[in-house]
């Protein structure tokens, strides 16, 4: 019986000692991504995102990483500048953060007779931790209203 006791006190400590994962800050990682896609770098943009991505802009949907790459961030980081957010939700565990709130953009004309306007809306980002412990944008969500024209 005492032998039993020793293991369990040995096996107490042990498992006490284990440290805890830190749970990710998911405020600097949407910081990181909103800087990179303002800094019109859509390289930087694209290396956040998943293999598996999901991206849903009202009926428009793409999946997987290339595709969003090439249809979300490839044919939109030029016509957009200054993205700004403001959180109003936010949640994080070990393998999954997200943020959702409202967004605004400033949108720019496509033409010297075109004027510039402003785009805003609701998002969702979500990210998951990646089997390496990276952590990588899984699903994106962003519901726009129509654009206004900026004074």
């Amino acid at each position: 019986m005492k032998r039993y006791l020793y293991i369990l006190f040995f096996a107490a400590v042990l498992t006490s000692c284990a440290q805890p994962e830190e749970a990710v800050n998911v405020q600097s990682l949407n910081q990181e991504f909103i800087s990179a896609w303002n800094s019109n770098d859509p390289e930087k943009v694209i290396s956040y995102l998943a293999d598996d991505v999901q991206f849903l802009q009202g009926e428009t949907h793409f999946t997987g990483k290339t595709e969003v790459a090439n249809k979300w961030v490839k044919d939109t980081y030029s016509t957009i500048t200054d993205l700004k957010t403001n959180v109003v939700s936010s949640g994080v565990d070990k393998a999954i953060a997200y943020e959702a709130g409202t967004f605004s953009v400033d949108v720019l004309s496509s033409g010297q007779d075109q004027l510039r306007g402003i785009g805003e809306g609701n998002f969702i980002l979500l990210w998951k931790k990646t089997e390496a412990g990276d952590w990588k944008l899984s699903y994106a969500q962003l519901e726009g209203l129509p654009v206004q024209v900026k004074n």
